[in-house]
């Protein structure tokens, strides 16, 4: 996968700034006040930008929250 720069992509830097308080965020959350889908690949594009973002699954809805 080749992961966009999280300088220049503003996909990437509506749910950075949305992971920045450090709170857990489902996938769901991510979606609607991001505006954005496939929201694991966009997980995955953060993590390729150097972020540490975990991620829990309960009851069939994922969370992910940024590491600082």
């Amino acid at each position: 996968m080749r992961a966009a720069s999280l300088k220049t992509s503003k996909r990437l830097q509506r749910v950075h700034a949305l992971l920045q308080d450090g709170a857990e965020y489902s996938t769901r959350d991510i979606t609607t006040k991001c505006d954005v889908y496939a929201v694991s690949a966009v997980i995955a594009e953060l993590r390729a930008n150097g972020l540490h973002i975990d991620c829990r699954h309960e009851k069939g809805v994922y969370y992910y929250r940024l590491v600082k």
